[in-house]
């Protein structure tokens, strides 16, 4: 095909971001002469530069504003881009693009925003029976672009794992010996989380029947959480929870043995790095947002309310409470022999 300049305006989710690559490498090969670059908030950025695939990435204030979005649509159109293509599905990320005066505007038609885009395609796939990761596959397909593979890779600057290595080998961290990592936040709120006590009673079964060493992360905001996971283990464990860019995080994970997380961004994230990981999920769908590739065991047990999108569970949270800490500690063990 020609060569092109085009701009790809990532998911603003990080979970979303990495399910979004499959998508990007194809379309990469499809346009092999052309500069592929990414457009996307801060908090994600750092995901595509891990990547030889893009020229760059630009990074793009939250668009709560006008000021912003005017700022964000003058700094594309100096770029002179002659393609952008949506990831996203908002009316304003398609209005941003055109007001970029990016020539060639593709995406899926939906949230109203059919007459800015030039080349608009029908959202074909039913959203609550396909993983995301083909929602993305899809509008590549859907453009008439060839499919190369649907692989879920991640590649990692040896650099930044030397570093990560280093910084764990400082807080004696054995990188040789079983590392299990603990994911027990999650962004979007408190009904996602497995509880606080259950995390404490896992880590210490895998420290005193598996000889595990147990690292905690997370956000910032996810601290006091993970000082409450740590108060309830009879044997300290280390925590990096506010402690890591997302680089930084992603180096850290591929040094785990077993990932053992919520339904949340950095699952994926270490999906995508091919560690094994232990999903637990409760008010959302597994079969859309769950882990797209081996290796991986995922418990959800369901509930009357499920599916269901509070961010606090006004009621038992039976959904998270009925997937019991021998189970989960069960499924670990078959990772770690």
């Amino acid at each position: 095909m020609e060569s092109r300049k085009i701009v790809v305006r990532a998911p603003n989710w990080i979970g979303d971001s990495i399910l979004a690559l499959p998508a990007l490498v194809n379309l990469k090969k499809n346009f092999p002469e052309s500069e592929l670059w990414i457009a996307a908030q801060e908090w994600v950025r750092g995901l595509f530069s891990m990547e030889d695939l893009f020229e760059g990435t630009i990074s793009l204030p939250e668009q709560n504003s006008f000021k912003n979005f005017n700022r964000s649509a003058r700094k594309l159109r100096e770029f002179q881009f002659d393609t952008g293509i949506l990831f996203t599905n908002s009316f304003g990320s398609a209005l941003l693009f055109y007001l970029a005066r990016i020539p060639q505007r593709w995406g899926y038609k939906r949230d109203g925003r059919s007459l800015l885009l030039t080349t608009g395609v029908p959202v074909r796939y039913q959203e609550n029976r396909h993983h995301q990761a083909h929602y993305y596959l899809g509008l590549i397909s859907a453009l008439g672009l060839k499919k190369y593979t649907t692989e879920l890779n991640l590649p990692l600057n040896q650099g930044e794992r030397a570093r990560a290595k280093a910084r764990l080998n400082s807080l004696n961290i054995d990188t040789e010996k079983p590392l299990v990592i603990l994911n027990p936040g999650a962004f979007y709120g408190p009904a996602k989380r497995w509880p606080v006590s259950k995390y404490s009673e896992l880590a210490s079964l895998l420290q005193k029947k598996s000889g595990a060493q147990i690292l905690i992360t997370g956000s910032a905001e996810e601290v006091p959480l993970a000082n409450l996971i740590a108060s309830g283990m009879s044997k300290k464990p280390c925590i990096l929870a506010g402690r890591t860019s997302l680089l930084q995080l992603a180096a850290v994970i591929s040094f785990g043995y077993l990932f053992v997380t919520n339904d949340s961004g950095p699952m994926h994230l270490a999906n995508a790095l091919k560690i094994p990981v232990v999903a637990l999920f409760g008010p959302t769908d597994p079969q859309r947002t769950g882990p797209y590739q081996n290796p991986y065991t995922l418990f959800h047990k369901g509930a009357p309310c499920w599916p269901c999108s509070y961010r606090e569970c006004p009621f038992d949270h039976r959904c998270m409470m009925n997937i019991s800490t021998q189970e989960v500690f069960e499924a670990c063990q078959e990772f770690l022999r």
